[in-house]
């Protein structure tokens, strides 16, 4: 279980973040020939075998436009996907003085493992989840609920945000971002597809050609096209699914190497257990959260664990213990455990048996200067 910083799961990561990215352009340019046949088809009564050579030979032409369309996209997620994903689902940057509590747990774990420190950002919304974003250093950001801060006590929210840490260091955000980008990439190429076989077919001609009998090969090469589209939506969904479930066990594994307490992890799943869904986001989006909730035949889907085998391999290897669903009040009644206390970072008073000093969780010179009681 001790997952944080391995070494191959890094290196797998990798190879399927430059997989995922090959894959991108495969499956553009298997959208793009699928456009050009059915156009072809479309416009053109003529044998089959005459649209596939006119629609090769359209594909050919669009090669290097599609190629750059692609190469374009992935340009713009990689400086914009923050703001994109911001735009779905309504999070926004925060400071430490605007959180405190959330940017000193943050800042304690990050500090303990040398780890640069990510953006923090919070959605206000009632769901309990948080995920992180970012394809570089510069970039990492981690996102949490306001819903998640008011439940989880200091030791719960640690544990998650250790989780969201992990993810960053294993390469997971990296290669999750990219699958989102693959998606965003295949509805928007599929889409202008079926926008240009509305228009070719509402106002195109019916030239004929390749001497074949009228209607001979159109009504294929159209069949043909839309089943090499569905192909190219399904795959994306695929190498999506495909994203290993073993990550979340990692993480998990991460978040208690981290803060030494599996048992603050196994409570903050317990809590969030059922409560995850974001309104706002996408399927793409509740991917990359803590929990992505799934039922019945949809779990067959499911990029996540479910939670009580999450829970059981904590219980199992960390030696931690569950104390089984937990039940919260309303969101409005929610107030975090212990609001207001230090943060259980790497050098907290609370670990230590001390109680904190007046003025702040630092004390009033600092994280380093004496305490001093007016």
């Amino acid at each position: 279980m001790a997952a944080y910083g391995l070494y191959t799961h890094i290196q797998s990561n990798r190879r399927r973040s430059i997989a995922l990215l090959i894959g991108l352009f495969f499956l553009v340019y298997v959208l793009v020939f699928a456009g050009a046949l059915a156009a072809e088809g479309m416009t053109t009564d003529a044998r089959l075998d005459y649209l596939l050579r006119a629609a090769w030979y359209d594909f050919l032409l669009a090669l290097p436009w599609a190629t750059l369309g692609a190469a374009l996209w992935i340009l713009i997620a990689y400086h914009f996907h923050q703001a994109m994903i911001d735009a779905v689902t309504g999070g926004r940057e925060v400071t430490r003085t605007e959180e405190p509590r959330l940017y000193n747990l943050l800042e304690n774990l990050c500090i303990s493992r040398g780890i640069p420190m990510p953006k923090l950002r919070v959605i206000d919304d009632v769901a309990l989840n948080a995920f992180a974003t970012g394809l570089n250093d510069k970039q990492y950001s981690i996102t949490v609920t306001r819903g998640l801060q008011q439940a989880l006590n200091d030791t719960e929210l640690e544990a998650v945000l250790g989780h969201e840490l992990t993810h960053i260091r294993n390469g997971d955000v990296r290669m999750l971002v990219i699958a989102v980008v693959i998606a965003g990439a295949i509805s928007f190429f599929g889409e202008m597809i079926f926008r240009l076989m509305f228009q070719r077919g509402r106002w195109g001609g019916g030239r004929s050609g390749g001497g074949g009998r009228k209607g001979s090969g159109a009504a294929i090469a159209i069949v043909i096209a839309l089943g090499l589209i569905v192909l190219a939506w399904v795959l994306s969904i695929v190498i999506r699914f495909a994203l290993s479930r073993q990550r979340e066990y990692l993480a998990d594994a991460g978040s208690v190497e981290l803060t030494k307490n599996p048992d603050g992890m196994i409570r903050a799943l317990r809590k969030i257990e059922g409560r995850g869904e974001l309104p706002r986001a996408n399927s793409a989006v509740m991917e990359m959260c803590v929990d992505n909730p799934r039922t019945d035949f949809s779990d067959i889907f499911a990029t996540h664990p479910p939670i009580d085998k999450r829970v059981e391999a904590l219980v199992e290897h960390a030696g931690g213990h569950d104390p089984g669903p937990l039940a919260l009040p309303p969101p409005e009644d929610m107030i975090p455990d212990d609001s207001g206390a230090q943060p259980s970072g790497p050098w907290s008073d609370r670990e230590l048996g001390r109680a904190p000093p007046e003025g702040g969780p630092w004390g009033p010179r600092g994280p380093w200067g004496p305490w001093r009681r007016n």
